[in-house]
């Protein structure tokens, strides 16, 4: 056998040896110092104008069984931890000993824990025709202070939909700048497109690093379709995308306002003039105070007779009390919050809440023991994180989809 290094043919050396390897050694002894001089003479006298040979075609090599393929999978599950002290404050420095994991109650081995910017969506309903507790101005202001209390870094955007789905702010790390955009473009509409929403959310989210999506949802949680089949399929979207889903929710505020405004038998001491008495009250202006005064000392029974109102109102109020189950539950599962505030002033101290529980997480990763590769289609696992020392307290998703990244 020749060494490149000392012979400028040794490949084509090594095919006429690799072609003679099945003759007796003392054969090939015979063969080398013929075929060697020989080519160099061929190579020597060959004219400069000469035609190049044809190169022979390389033959296709037969792969054994040995040497099949090999496809090479990211086997790594990213999941976003909330980690708090005793006090509630956001516990530092967390080591992945830290940390506990479990699999389908099979105990896994934490690779690493950090912390890094979240990605938070904004996605505000406007469209609260049929609740008369949501506004503009209020969703408006409980978005800029969740917002206004984000960590430095985050990336935020924000989309707005009613009967059409409109992005307010894209992706940025400029607070200011979003907080101005939904100052001057968030406007009220009609039968809100909750589901649609919730589809453009996740695939918006995909675009960002697993670990750190956040959807905030401020809504009713009434979607104008009620298309069950379809919502189904919007949430499977969003637990796929492994995106940890926080909602502060209208529907009891608006329940409140309805039954306020609405009540079945209302009974006072007040009740609209008719033509007549105001007819009198414009002759005679003086006895008017008097003539007031004699219709309070009266008790009135009002019936509210509007009966296709109520039964729209009825059919409302029982859709914000089904939403507030799945939105629960989605946020549960998802690791996020979700609050259903009983007045208006409790939802400025739960956005602070959201916001501090996006910026308490680490990104937590580890190898799963039962591979990715082998997991069906849309498969759902189960996990349970726990705190590996005394003194620290966890919240996470209870699952994930297994897919092979």
């Amino acid at each position: 056998m020749v060494d490149k290094s000392e012979c400028g043919g040794a490949v084509l050396h090594l095919n006429i040896h690799t072609a003679v390897d099945s003759k007796p050694m003392n054969s090939r002894r015979r063969i080398l110092p013929i075929v060697v001089p020989a080519i160099m003479l061929f190579l020597a006298v060959s004219p400069v104008g000469a035609q190049t040979p044809t190169p022979l075609p390389s033959p296709t090599p037969n792969i054994s069984e040995s040497q099949e393929k090999v496809r090479v999978f990211t086997e790594e599950v990213v999941i976003p931890v909330s980690a708090y002290d005793d006090s509630g404050h956001l516990s530092v420095a967390l080591e992945p000993q830290d940390i506990l994991v479990f699999e389908d109650d099979v105990r896994q081995t934490v690779r690493s824990v950090r912390r890094i910017p979240a990605n938070v969506l904004l996605l505000l309903d406007t469209g609260g025709d049929l609740n008369p507790a949501m506004s503009v101005s209020t969703t408006k202001d409980i978005a800029t202070r969740l917002i206004s209390n984000l960590r430095t870094g985050d990336r935020v955007a924000a989309m707005q939909f009613s009967n059409h789905l409109e992005l307010v702010s894209d992706w940025t790390t400029d607070r200011d700048q979003v907080i101005r955009a939904l100052k001057t473009k968030l406007i009220s509409g009609k039968r809100p497109q909750l589901i649609k929403a919730l589809m453009s959310a996740a695939t918006r989210l995909k675009e960002v690093p697993p670990g750190t999506r956040h959807i905030v949802l401020i809504t009713d949680g009434v979607d104008s379709s009620a298309d069950g089949e379809v919502l189904n399929d919007a949430i499977r979207q969003l637990v796929d995308a492994n995106v940890t889903v926080h909602v502060i929710a209208y529907g009891a505020l608006g329940r409140k306002k309805i039954d306020k405004q609405n009540p079945l038998v209302k009974i006072t001491n007040k009740r609209r003039r008719n033509a007549a008495e105001l007819a009198e009250d414009i002759l005679d202006p003086v006895g008017a105070a008097r003539r007031e005064e004699k219709r309070r000392k009266k008790i009135y029974v009002i019936v509210d007779t509007d009966l296709g109102m109520r039964k729209k109102h009825n059919a409302y109020e029982d859709a914000t009390r089904e939403a507030e189950v799945w939105l629960q539950g989605l946020a549960e599962e998802t690791g996020g919050l979700a609050f259903v505030p009983g007045s208006a002033k409790e939802m400025a101290p739960q956005a602070d809440e959201i916001a501090r529980a996006i910026d308490s997480q680490y990104v937590v990763t580890y190898t799963p023991k039962r591979p990715l590769a082998e997991a069906t289609v849309e498969e759902y696992r189960r996990i349970n994180v726990a705190a590996g020392v005394i003194g620290l307290h966890v919240h996470a998703r209870r699952g994930y989809v297994a897919r092979v990244q």
